[in-house]
This record gives C-alpha cells, structure tokens and sequence, in this order.
C-alpha cells in the first residue's frame, strides 16, 4: 500500500504516508509546559503506526494575548519536555513536529478584565465568540517582537530535537488574518495587496531559517479557500501556496474553511468524506513540494485511493486517531474491521476544549488518559450479563470481557445497536454504521454471548446466577400531548421519528414534522432527501436543533450548523416560535408567536419532542442485587459519547 510507502518532507525522511493532524489537546500546566498526559498522547499515536506526529499548537510567547491553555515556547526550560516528547515519539520509529502559533486574534476568548478582551489582530476586528470585543489593531513594533519570539522558539523546538515546525495559520487565527484581504486592513507594509498580506508569514519563515537552520523541514497549514464572502478563493489560495514554495516551505498542509465557515474548518459526520481533496489535488498542480491533506480521510481505502491517483503525498488523520491511535498498524495489518472509527460528533474532542477540559474522544474513552485509563485484566473473574445491545450494552461488554469477565449480552430486538440503527439510517449518518459494525464485531471475536430477541424481566434476571448486572435498557420517543395523536397514530397517518427511520411505516408527500431537535431535524433531512415536500414545526425561536448547542458555549456545534445548512438544500421549511394545536385527518392545526391560528395540509406527520428512559428494569432490581449497574439512555437521554464512556468506565472497573 503507498500509505505505507516511506517519503520525505526537506531532509526529514518518514516511514510512511500518515501523519496525525494538529489538534488542541488542552493537556498542558498552567505554566504552559506539555503534562505527561500530553506527551503519553501523542506517545500512543507514534506507537500505533502514524509516521508524523503533528502536535497541539504551541504559542511563542503571551506577552500580547492571553493564554488559552496551550504549552508557550518563552524559556529554554521548556526544552526539558519537549525533548522528552521528542524520545517518547521517536521510540516508536516516528518524527515529530511541533505545530507553532503566533497568536488566535480574533478567535481567542476575549478576557473581559482586559481592555479589547486581550485581543490583537491585524486590524480592529471584532471578537468571533463576542462581536460587542473589538480586537486592537497591532502595531508594527508588536509585529516584529512576534517575529522575533517565534525565532526564539524555533530555536528552542530545534534544540530539543523535535524534526520540524508547523507554521499555523488555519481558520482565521492571527496569521490566516494577516493573509487575508477580508480581515487586513492596513495600509503600512504588513497590509494592502498579496505581497503586503503575506510579509507577516514570510517573515516568520525566515525566523524559523535563521534559528534552526537553513534545512529545517518546515510545513505550513493554511485554507486554500474559507468559503466565504470576502474571504479566500481558490485562486488566490493556490498563489499563496506558490510563494509559500518559493520562500522555503517543504510542505504545504492543505485545509478548507474558518470560523465563520465553522462546519467546514471542522468537518462533521454529515460533510463527505474526503472534503478537502480537491483543495490538494488542486494544490499538488502548482507547487513541487508535498502535499498534506486532512478531511475526514479516515477510510482506508478512501486514504489510499488518494495517494495512489497522487492527488496528496500525505494523509493527515487528527480525530481518527483520537478514536483509534492504532488506525495504521490496523490497516498495515489487514484489521481494517478492528478500527474504531470517529463518528464526527465533535463532543469528545472540540466540545469538551471550548470548556478547557482536556482532549477525549466520544467512542474512545481512554484518549488522552492512555495510562490512566488503559484496560487491565480484572482480579478477580466475575459472570456479567448485559441488558441491551445499544451502543453502551456493547461496550460494556466488550471491555467487561476484554478484563477476562464471563460476558452474557441480552437485546430484546432482532439486531445489535438500539437507537444507533435509527440514527444511523440516513446516509448523511452513515458513520455510526460503522460504529455498530466495529462492536458488535468485537464483542463476537471476544466470546460474548449474545442472545437476540431475549427480553429481560426482573424475575429471569434473579433467576440468572451473574454477578454483575449492567443495565442499558436505552429510551424510547416520548408522544407529545396533542389533541388527535393517539387517533393518528392508528390510523398511520402519525409516527415517531424512530419508528420513521426504522421504517415501520408508509410516509406520503407531504410531512410535518413536530419538533426541531437534532432528531427531528435529522428525520426531516432524511424525508426531503427522498422527494418529500417536508415542513418542520418548533416552538423555539432558533432554526438551529437546541439540543445540538447544549454545553457548547459561545461557539456552535459545526454538526448543527452543517444540519441546518443541508436543510436549507433540502427546501426543508421551518415554522419558529409555533405550537402544534391539533392533529386532524387532512394535517395539524398551528398557532404562531401571536396565537394566530392556521391549519396545515400534511399525508404523515412524524413526531420528536424528546426521548425517556427506560428506567423500570434497574429500578425493580436496585434493591435485589449487590451489583447492579445503569448506563447510557436509560440514566439520562443523552448522546453517544455517555452511552460509551460510561459502559467502558463501568466495566473498567466491576
């Protein structure tokens, strides 16, 4: 396979194709030194095959802006753990390159003790995550003591033997705003036309030169386009890539998008694989130096595919390996079914950084607690029967029976992954396919019993001799209080957006769906995707799924904005701030803000106004059994991320 070709970037020769993308990891002290947790990290991706580890950005100093939780390169002290990163990763026969930052301008989180928050940029823009900041335009004398820090960070990363610098000016941080017409407008010679724009970038090149050498390998991650009125073209992105060359650039580390375009800067599971391809493809064609390329390329033979047809030199895989850190030495293997794939639902990862939580993943609980949280075989081995084979049943299993655990899993239906079926049914989800096919292989490579179509009572549960019980029991739809519910969904004419994607019923032309949540929304996407003439009726006042934005603060979840942006394609129409009076024979009867009352003509209404849990089977055994356990939905409807942290932190542990 060319992913596992060797190939070189300037004079640093790599094992193979695969890099892993930079990527906050938060794992850093107070004192912006890279924890053990950090280096363990990125320690456990070099020992799983990757060839180029890509680190967390990394700031020169933070004389200018605040911190927001990054390691900072201001003190020949931090050679110590860098050098210590450098032998971890190097161990394991991979190269590590330091990903380096100047400054997030206006994406930083603005401090409000701080005049403009402590923000800078190029020139006064305002805050992403608080339009009301106003970061302050810097001045040349500033510019140039940022040059100057990074040199004297290159030279610290050089000393401690890490094998290059990333220059990171991706998704409108400081120096993609430099570059960028749309955000620079200066008049003195750091702003005007591309040559003025570019001169902070340049600038920073030379600094790396002069401090680690002529030949230190070098890469630069920008947009090629941001998508985006105003912003970045193709056109000028490819030019950018030429002069980029033409300065000493070894390698150019292809992405799309920025903060305003945030479902693309982020892809989520609903983008399409690859999505970035066609920017290196494109790039590859005006410049002789590699070519990096990320973008939801964590398919094996969508990766190879790419460097065959030598569209890309490199693929970069940063939540793909956060879900599997082992995704290369699987696939050199042939072991392409043991990989546990990402699903794109960004909780793990961005969600828990916007919060300054340390880096995880949803479907890999131990990322970034590889020590701590690394399965171990249990002392003593116990009998556990399983209730459910959703998501949190199946890795309860898997790991209850990777400690050495006698494992028994009951599923009452006809087939493994609970509401993963449903939500997996449009293609737009397909990535939690193959998260159901990842464990219900696993669990079968590793003995557990399982017994389909098996219904657990309390009385057949105590009639068992398990020690262990982990209850995973899910939820199931709530049915909203609606005048004529109950006589629709007789009559068919009324479903559940479960029952929907499970297709449990006929569906005519024209839906209304009632509710716009994540599943709503998705179950509406699902029908216009089929020809349907399909309306959503909400009663908030945001087209954005509300439930989607929970825990995420000041900056939206890139999977709902890529929902509501696939909905629009769709003509999906979305009635705000209206309630559902009625069901009738010929559609719903709605009330808008104003009490205003109209009916609307519908052949299928489909409801989702929430889930509940199934909650009567732990509660009839809590009091009968020394060790009962509840995970996932049947605790708390939530996301998948519960469903898996808790069914592997419980069996960590029983």
């Amino acid at each position: 396979m060319k992913l596992f070709e060797p190939g070189t970037i300037g004079k640093l020769s790599l094992k193979n194709r695969i890099v892993m993308a930079p990527i906050n990891t938060g794992l850093s002290f107070k004192e912006g030194w890279l924890t053990q947790r950090g280096i363990d990290l990125f320690a456990a991706r070099a020992k799983g095959g990757a060839g180029l580890i890509i680190t967390t950005f990394m700031s020169p100093s933070k004389k200018l802006e605040p911190s927001i939780g990054e390691p900072v390169l201001d003190s020949r002290q931090s050679i110590s753990w860098l050098s210590d990163l450098a032998e971890a990763v190097h161990d394991y026969g991979a190269k590590v390159c330091v990903q380096l930052c100047p400054g997030f301008g206006r994406n930083a989180t603005p401090n409000p003790a701080l005049p403009h928050g402590g923000l800078i940029a190029p020139s006064p823009l305002p805050c992403v995550k608080d339009p009301n900041v106003i970061a302050r335009e810097l001045t040349i004398e500033e510019i140039e003591e940022l040059v100057k820090d990074f040199e004297f960070s290159a030279k610290i990363i050089s000393d401690a033997g890490i094998d290059a610098i990333e220059i990171h000016a991706h998704q409108g941080y400081l120096t993609d705003e430099f570059m960028t017409a749309l955000w620079n407008k200066r008049t003195d010679k750091y702003g005007g036309d591309l040559d003025g724009r570019l001169r902070f970038p340049l600038e920073l090149i030379a600094a790396v030169r002069r401090a680690a050498g002529a030949d230190f390998p070098i890469t630069f991650r920008y947009p090629i386009s941001h998508y985006l009125d105003g912003g970045r073209d193709v056109e000028e992105g490819l030019e950018i890539a030429r002069r980029l060359e033409a300065a000493g650039v070894n390698a150019i580390d292809v992405n799309g998008g920025c903060y305003e375009t945030y479902n693309l800067a982020q892809p989520p599971t609903s983008q399409p694989r690859g999505c970035w391809v066609e920017l290196a493809e494109m790039t590859k064609k005006v410049v002789n130096v590699p070519v990096i390329v990320a973008g939801k390329l964590g398919y094996p033979e969508l990766a190879e595919k790419v460097l065959q047809e030598g569209k890309a030199d490199f693929i970069a895989l940063a939540r793909y390996l956060l879900a599997d850190p082992d995704w290369p030495n699987k696939v050199r293997e042939g072991r392409t079914e043991d990989i546990i794939p990402c699903v794109g639902c960004h909780e793990g990862c961005i969600k828990r950084r916007r919060f300054f939580k340390g880096i995880s993943c949803a479907v890999n609980p131990a990322t970034g607690r590889e020590k701590e949280l690394a399965i171990t075989p249990a002392e003593k081995k116990k009998t556990v029967l399983v209730v459910g084979g959703g998501p949190g049943g199946m890795e309860a299993a898997r790991v209850a029976a990777l400690r050495g655990h006698k494992v028994t899993l009951w599923e009452k239906g006809n087939a493994l992954g609970g509401n993963l079926i449903p939500a997996s049914a449009p293609d737009f989800k397909d990535d939690y396919r193959l998260l159901i096919n990842y464990l219900s292989t696993q669990i079968k490579k590793l003995g557990v019993t399982v017994e389909l179509g098996k219904e657990a009572t309390p009385e057949l549960i105590l009639s068992m001799n398990s020690k262990v019980i982990i209850i995973a029991t899910g939820a199931t739809s709530i049915i909203p209080e609606i005048n004529g519910i109950d006589k629709g969904i007789e009559k068919g004419k009324v479903i559940s957006a479960v029952d929907l994607l499970l297709g449990k019923g006929e569906v005519g032309e024209s839906v209304v769906v009632i509710g716009g949540g994540r599943n709503g929304c998705e179950a509406a996407l699902y029908l216009a995707q089929q020809g349907k003439k399909v309306t959503i009726v909400k009663r908030s006042d945001s087209r954005l799924p509300l439930d989607m934005l929970q825990g995420w603060g000041i900056t939206p979840n890139p999977n709902a904005i890529d929902l509501l942006r696939l909905l629009d394609e769709a003509n999906v129409k979305i009635l705000l701030s209206t309630n559902t009076l009625e069901i009738t024979d010929t559609g719903v009867v709605i009330a808008d803000a104003q009490g205003e009352r109209s009916a609307l003509e519908a052949d299928t209404i489909v409801f989702s106004r929430g889930m509940k849990p199934n909650r009567e089977l732990q509660e009839a055994l809590q009091d009968k059994l020394s060790e009962v356990y509840a995970i996932g939905d049947c605790v708390e409807p939530r996301v998948v991320l519960n469903a898996m942290w808790e069914g592997y932190r419980t069996s960590r542990l029983i």
